[in-house]
């Protein structure tokens, strides 16, 4: 199957959707200026087949197998932030979803809710980030829609996208699936999104900049499941960090997760700045990060497979599965002792992701 990979217009092409300096809400309003945006940026930005079409509902080649289906919506202040921007983080959540099922992400929506006013330059700089992350994942954003809000409305740019994607029969993998002793594994440190983001919200000045971890990761999960066909469970780490979804593998489970407070990947500047905000670094947001349980006989095999690419460099095997106490996520520090790594109640950083 083809994967349109279509080089993004130019900034000279793009500008060619925007005689309007900014959005109006005649963009939203189905007509000649709505017809316009879709064509002569979304179209031209995303090109391929099935979107060029401009029918109703996408028609898509289908491989054989399951499909994987997801959705999320993406609301990030401010929306250009080190690393990424709003566009790179809506295409990489996405994707991200559907590898962590062990599906081979295919196909993309888009649809964008924006403020009447919002300027189009910032618009088309979006845009063309979502085109370079979809290229650099191999999916092609074949539908979308777009509404307009009035001024003081929208807060800029909201994004919601839907992925689809394959995966064969014999992909099994859940919390179920999970036994004691097996190994738990992050690609990388923990934080970097969410103390990234938080700082330039507030106007920190960071002696080095800290740059968001935004990206796709499902090359770097089919070159895991290579050498380790028998991962137990993964998880994109989000919202509620490394806190949340330790927690969700434990929950109502008959095992519990021992998490090692040294073993776990965490940058200088996200320990610092998260004593200075008050955050506990393993409730901090993350936008390309994974958790991986894995056999314990697959480990090193996966580790290494993750260190070897871009995304896995910083790769650690950071605790286990255990008997007990069931349902129970635990952090266990160097001297033996021990705390309960409680789920997140309150949202830390609200406009994360």
């Amino acid at each position: 199957m083809s994967r349109p990979s279509d080089a993004a217009p130019s900034a000279t092409t793009a500008r060619a959707a925007s005689r309007y300096d900014t959005v109006r809400l005649s963009h939203g309003s189905g007509g000649k200026l709505t017809l316009e945006l879709i064509e002569e940026l979304f179209v031209a930005t995303f090109s391929n087949e099935p979107l060029k079409a401009l029918t109703d509902a996408a028609i898509l080649a289908n491989p054989g197998g399951r499909i994987a289906f997801a959705t999320d919506s993406h609301t990030v202040k401010p929306a250009f932030f080190p690393g990424g921007d709003i566009g790179r983080l809506a295409v990489a959540g996405t994707v991200n979803d559907l590898a962590v099922m062990g599906a081979t992400p295919m196909y993309m929506s888009a649809a964008f809710l924006l403020e009447e006013g919002y300027d189009m330059s910032e618009l088309e700089r979006v845009v063309r980030s979502m085109k370079a992350t979809a290229d650099e994942a191999g999916v092609a954003i074949v539908a979308g829609d777009t509404k307009v809000l009035e001024r003081g409305h929208g807060d800029g740019v909201f994004i919601n996208t839907t992925g689809v994607g394959f995966l064969a029969d014999d992909v099994l993998m859940g919390v179920d699936q999970v036994r004691p002793g097996d190994k738990v594994l992050v690609n990388g440190t923990l934080g970097d999104h969410g103390i990234a983001v938080m700082s330039r919200r507030e106007g920190l000045d960071l002696a080095i900049e800290l740059e968001s971890d935004v990206a796709p990761l499902n090359g770097l999960i089919e070159a895991v499941r290579r050498v380790a066909p028998n991962v137990r469970f993964m998880r994109d780490v989000t919202r509620g960090g490394l806190a949340a979804v330790a927690n969700e593998v434990v929950h109502r489970q008959a095992y519990g997760l021992r998490v090692f407070d040294v073993a776990v990947p965490v940058h200088e500047l996200v320990e610092q700045y998260s004593e200075m905000l008050g955050i506990d670094p393993f409730l901090a947001a993350n936008e390309g990060k994974v958790l991986l349980i894995v056999a314990p006989e697959e480990a090193e095999a996966a580790l290494g497979a993750m260190k070897a690419h871009p995304f896995g460099r910083e790769a650690a095997i950071i605790g286990d599965i255990v008997k007990k106490p069931e349902g129970v996520a635990l952090v266990e520090t160097a001297y033996g002792s021990r705390r309960v790594l409680e789920m997140p109640i309150e949202e830390q950083l609200p406009r994360i992701c």
